[in-house]
């Protein structure tokens, strides 16, 4: 494990200048749309599965999906294409976003892990890949959503009503989400209760987690700062064939007083799957919510 969360990979590698100046011999292969580059691993340092690379001229934009001992092989995405990704109406704001909107949507990638600060984009891009892949796209059931509850995941008991009524309360958050897509709808309210009937939105409760086969599904595990590392396995261990998994947090905001940065699930899970090729990570620069949001992230 790292012992400094500044060293925590980002999912990304920008490069100062053009990329393909640094370039020598290189291997190209096209197929369809999709255009692949090889070249040699030591042109690109501290490199990993599913890295996003990007360059200052701010046309270039790659993905590495293929590792050698002496070679990488880079699937070639360009900006433009990022930044043009939508999902259920959402388009990225910053290339952070695009970067966040491709692996969401890639059906390739099972767990995607999002990081970066309150306000980012998090919640409403995961929830909107996934309503674009259950009710557009049919490639899963049912969106799951879960998130630890403040007593550290112990006890929900105290509200009253069925397991989802109880953690109603709690994924507020992602209510909010679902209202900010359909604000614009002429009937709002029926909008969102069409919605979560047809793309069957469960809300569940990490508590009753474990023992769980869940097949089929986008997940979404909201908050997992404040998880810890074991909590988080008991979570991502559930997922079978066929389900598609999404973390996200942010690691200035741990409310548990048993956790740190550096001790957090989330951190954890960031560095043991980073090379695995069926992951993702993207931390989000960068606060979109408003001028009062990134004002008080920056300087509170």
């Amino acid at each position: 494990m790292i012992d400094d969360v500044s060293l925590l990979t980002k999912g990304f590698q920008v490069f100062g200048d053009s990329f393909w100046d640094k370039v020598g011999q290189v291997e190209t292969e096209n197929n369809g749309r999709t255009t692949r580059h090889t070249l040699p691993r030591e042109l690109v340092d501290n490199t990993y599965m599913n890295q996003y690379l990007l360059d200052g001229s701010e046309d270039f934009a790659g993905r590495v999906v293929g590792l050698t001992e002496s070679t990488i092989t880079i699937k070639d995405i360009s900006r433009e294409r990022l930044m043009h990704r939508e999902a259920w109406g959402i388009r990225p704001k910053n290339i952070y976003q695009g970067m966040a909107l491709d692996a969401l949507l890639d059906p390739n990638v099972d767990l995607v892990i999002l990081t970066g600060p309150a306000g980012c984009g998090k919640t409403i891009l995961a929830m909107a890949a996934a309503l674009e892949q259950v009710v557009e796209k049919g490639m899963y059931d049912k969106i799951i959503v879960t998130r630890n509850t403040p007593e550290i995941a112990e006890s929900i008991g105290f509200l009253p009503g069925s397991e989802e009524e109880k953690m109603l309360p709690w994924l507020g958050a992602v209510t909010d989400t679902l209202e900010a897509l359909h604000k614009n709808d002429e009937c709002a309210d029926g909008s969102m209760r069409y919605i979560m009937d047809k793309a069957n939105i469960q809300f569940k409760s990490i508590n009753f987690m474990r023992g769980r086969s869940i097949q089929d599904a986008f997940v979404i595990l909201d908050e997992c700062q404040n998880l810890t590392a074991s909590q988080l396995k008991t979570i991502i261990t559930r997922c079978g064939e066929g389900t598609k998994i999404v973390c996200s947090g942010n690691l200035a905001q741990i409310d548990s007083p048993y956790l740190t940065p550096v001790t957090s699930g989330l951190t954890y899970i960031v560095e043991r799957f980073k090379n695995f090729e069926g992951s993702a990570c993207v931390y989000l620069n960068g606060v979109v919510r408003s001028r009062l949001a990134e004002f008080a992230e920056e300087n509170l």
